[in-house]
């Protein structure tokens, strides 16, 4: 019970995070050099475990759960321009 009232937290924090590409953001706040690269680490680390939830909300195994987070992330984290 304690570990899902965590990831209700971590979804709640991380859902406006997620909303926009973690690389607009970063763009956004005119983040370069280690700020950059810290913060899109921490974008894509929370946006596998919000990812990782909605498999197992949505009774995901194998490779199923495996490309759906692939490309849930992907599409969390953005692209970098050019």
């Amino acid at each position: 019970m304690k570990s899902l009232i965590t990831l209700a937290v971590l979804i709640a924090f991380a859902g406006p995070a997620l909303a926009d590409s973690c690389v607009a953001t970063a763009d956004s706040r005119k983040l370069a050099g280690a700020a950059r690269t810290s913060f899109l680490g921490k974008c894509e680390r929370d946006a596998q475990t919000a990812c990782d939830t909605q498999a197992a909300t949505k009774n995901l195994a194998g490779a199923a759960k495996t490309s759906f987070t692939s490309k849930c992330v992907k599409d969390s984290v953005g692209a970098p321009p050019g």
